[in-house]
């Protein structure tokens, strides 16, 4: 990998770029999806480029009205007032994909790529139909249009290696008379953190051809990054490796989180404290702290779709061993979240039957109102099978979405509560699944003297302090802990 562009001898890169057709300085630019990585990166794109025309488009128009409005359809913290400051100046949101693409010279792609439901590769590969649709529709907008300028189609999603190839045949079918290059810009950003990580990333990966206009696409859109990013962290591949970076990176990730949450189970068998365990290995430096905090399990959009990406292509590949260890981290995730569940139905008598259980959080982590994949879906489904009665609190989630992850059945069974103390009234337990700060702060003596007795707290993110919560009389379980040893 380098820094700055394809190791390519400086002669032959001075002569390819002479050949190739130039790119529009600055570049306009646009993006099909507003979702939760097309809004941030764009809006981010266009407070740090004041003087190119940014717009994000979506077929939906209610998303697209709630980006113009002062109640964003996603929170992310510093998000409101990044898109206040460029909205309306070099910042636009808008439902007329065809006039952005017809305009601009760089196009992102950031549409969902979920996991097949059927067919072949059904639970494990990624589903391509809106990628395709997307190359379709800016095909058949640069076929309509009659200047013809050459266009860079970026990809933004998390797609599979080679999706690159695939949109490039698409296009080259469909599409006459307009020069275009697929590149891979894959996004490393984390919720809750995204405005700091596109304004400081660790790194921007661009992949492309490495012919020269593919070349020269890759040098036009590093430049852009260039403006506000150290140019040692714009680093330039071909597309396969682009591609391939961002399903193992994840994957990277998330192997971390199984494997301490697996070290949480031994741990609490033997007596050892996982929050000690892990940070004596996060000391080493070989090793390092991050992604090392045993919980309920991880979720959000993008681990375990990646993973399971990445087993369907070792599997494609003819590499089922490869694949296998990398199914394990789910299989390890999977474990976590039923393994907390059942934790919570045998230290109440064996049966939560009819009890009230307050569950504090259900978004996958803190600082977003996301619930992709959120291990307490998992809980909640399983405790609501032993037909409990739950009562959800999470600042940022709003109500439709406890009815789309749960089901308008389910939901019966569901009291959604604004205030954690009225969650908490009358409830037999606590369960605690996201690491909101506001859960280290509440009353919790208060809540006992609402709770039914005795009253447990299950905390499977080791977010409160236990033993001040055990001198106050609730029985308390705690993830890589045995809580028996909490007084000693």
């Amino acid at each position: 990998i380098s820094s700055a562009s394809p190791a390519v001898p400086d002669s032959r890169r001075q002569l390819a770029m002479a050949e190739v057709l130039p790119y529009a300085n600055p570049p306009k630019i646009c993006c099909l999806g507003a979702g939760y990585v097309g809004g941030p990166t764009m809006t981010v794109l266009a407070q740090m480029c004041p003087d190119i025309k940014v717009t994000v488009c979506d077929l939906n128009a209610r998303r697209i009205a709630a980006w113009n409005s002062s109640n964003l359809p996603i929170y992310e913290p510093g998000l409101q007032e990044v898109v206040e400051g460029a909205r309306g100046r070099n910042l636009f949101f808008s439902t007329d994909i065809e006039a952005a693409i017809r305009e601009c010279t760089i196009i992102f792609v950031s549409v969902p790529t979920p996991t097949k439901k059927s067919g072949i590769g059904a639970g494990e590969a990624a589903d391509l139909t809106y990628w395709e649709l997307a190359a379709r529709q800016i095909a058949a907008v640069c076929n309509a249009t009659e200047d013809h300028m050459p266009k860079i189609i970026v990809e933004k999603s998390t797609v599979p290696v080679k999706t690159a190839d695939a949109m490039a045949a698409v296009m080259a079918a469909a599409c006459t008379g307009t020069n275009f290059q697929v590149l891979s810009n894959p996004e490393f950003l984390a919720e809750g953190t995204a405005i700091e990580d596109l304004l400081r990333p660790d790194r921007v990966l661009v992949g492309g051809p490495q012919l020269a206009q593919g070349l020269a696409a890759i040098e036009c859109l590093a430049n852009v990054y260039r403006r506000w990013v150290p140019h040692d962290r714009v680093l330039t591949t071909n597309l396969w490796s682009a591609e391939l970076t961002k399903l193992a990176a994840n994957a990277f990730l998330a192997q971390r989180i199984s494997s301490i949450n697996s070290i949480s189970a031994l741990c609490e068998a033997t007596g050892a404290n996982v929050n000690e365990v892990a940070h004596a290995i996060g000391v080493d430096s070989r090793i390092g702290s991050k992604f090392l905090k045993a919980s309920v399990g991880f979720g959000g959009s993008c681990f375990q779709k990646d993973i399971l990406n990445l087993v369907y292509l070792c599997r494609s590949f003819g590499l089922p061993e490869v694949a296998e260890y990398w199914h394990q981290v789910i299989v390890m995730n999977d474990y976590q979240k039923r393994r907390f569940a059942n934790v919570m139905v045998s230290s109440m008598f064996n049966t939560v039957s009819g009890k009230r259980i307050a569950v504090l959080g259900f978004a996958f982590k803190k600082d977003t109102g996301d619930t992709r994949e959120s291990p307490a879906i998992d809980v909640c489904r399983a405790l609501l099978e032993e037909r409990a009665k739950l009562a959800i609190h999470d600042p940022k989630v709003s109500r439709e979405q406890y009815y789309e992850d749960l089901g308008k059945e389910a939901m019966e069974q569901v009291e959604i509560d604004d205030d954690p103390y009225v969650a908490c009234a009358g409830a037999h337990a606590i369960a605690v699944i996201t690491e909101w700060d506001s859960f280290k702060t509440l009353d919790y003596q208060k809540i006992f003297n609402s709770m039914s007795k005795p009253a447990f707290v299950f905390d499977g993110r080791s977010l409160l302090d236990h033993k001040a919560l055990q001198d106050i009389g609730f029985t308390v379980w705690a993830v890589g802990k045995d809580m028996k040893k909490v007084h000693a």
